[in-house]
C-alpha cells in the first residue's frame, strides 16, 4: 500500500535510493519527447487507463509480465524511460511527493537523496529534472493522443508470437496508429499535423511495430539458453 509523504530535507536527510531493488516493468508509460529514442529500440503502443478509459502511450520492454527487459540499457542506446527514472516520486502542485512504500527507498543501501548540507544530491537532481520533463511531456502527449482520437487514427492490434519451446503469446489491449487512416487524411489536416510535429510522431509509433520481431527473437534465444 502506498505511503505518500512530502519530500523534506529535514525529514528525509537519511533516505537512500536503492536502484538494485528495482524491477523493470514489461510496459511503461512514455511521453512524446521520448518517441524518437524509443522507436529505435522498442515498440511504442497505446493502451487504456483502466479507471478512465483514456489512452496513454507506453513502451514494451518485455513480452510478458514479471519477465526482465529483453534489451539492456546499453542495447537500447541509453534510452531509459522518464517514468522509470521517476518511480516513487510525484509532483503535487509545486512539491515533490514520495511513496515511502516503493522498493527504491531503503535506509541502509543506495545513494543518499540529500547532501550533509541538506541540498539535493546528484541522484535527486536527476530525478527532479526527469520529473519536470515527464510532467510537461504528459500534457504534450495528451494533446497528441486527443488529435489521433479525433481523427480516428488509432486502431486496436492483436499481436500473436510463437516460440521454439511451443509457447504462444497473445498481446491484447494494445493500440497503434493506422497507416491506412493516416494516408487518407486531407491535405489541410496533414499540413497541420506536420507543423505541430504530430505527423512525425504518428509515423514513429507505426514504424516501431517492427521492433516486435526483434524482441520475440531475443526472448526465444533466452528461452533456449534456459533449457
Amino acid at each position: 500500500m502506498a505511503v505518500y509523504e512530502l519530500l523534506s530535507p529535514k525529514i528525509h536527510s537519511n533516505l537512500r535510493l536503492d536502484s538494485l531493488k528495482e524491477k523493470t516493468p514489461h510496459f511503461t508509460q512514455i511521453v512524446t519527447s521520448e518517441f524518437a529514442a524509443a522507436a529505435a529500440c522498442c515498440p511504442i503502443m497505446f493502451t487504456k487507463e483502466p479507471d478512465t478509459g483514456n489512452f496513454f502511450a507506453g513502451v514494451v520492454l518485455s513480452l510478458k509480465p514479471d519477465e526482465p527487459e529483453l534489451k539492456s540499457l546499453e542495447e537500447r542506446g541509453g534510452f531509459n524511460p522518464l517514468s522509470l527514472l521517476c518511480r516513487g516520486f510525484y509532483i503535487s502542485e509545486e512539491h515533490i511527493v514520495i511513496d515511502r512504500d516503493n522498493s527504491r527507498f531503503n535506509g541502509n543501501d543506495g545513494e543518499l537523496l540529500f547532501t550533509e548540507s541538506l541540498q539535493p544530491a546528484d541522484c535527486l537532481r536527476q530525478i527532479q529534472n526527469a520529473l519536470g520533463k515527464f510532467h510537461f511531456g504528459v500534457e504534450a502527449t495528451t494533446r497528441f493522443i486527443n488529435e489521433l482520437v479525433e481523427l480516428q487514427l488509432i486502431e486496436p492490434i492483436e499481436m500473436s508470437l510463437s516460440f521454439d519451446n511451443g509457447e504462444r503469446l497473445t498481446l491484447q489491449g494494445l493500440f497503434t496508429v493506422s497507416l491506412d487512416a493516416l494516408r487518407d487524411i486531407d491535405d489541410v489536416t496533414a499540413l497541420k499535423m506536420f507543423r505541430s510535429g504530430h505527423l512525425e510522431l504518428a509515423y514513429l509509433v507505426a514504424a516501431s511495430l517492427k521492433q516486435f520481431p526483434v524482441l520475440a527473437h531475443l526472448r526465444n534465444q533466452r528461452l533456449m539458453l534456459s533449457h
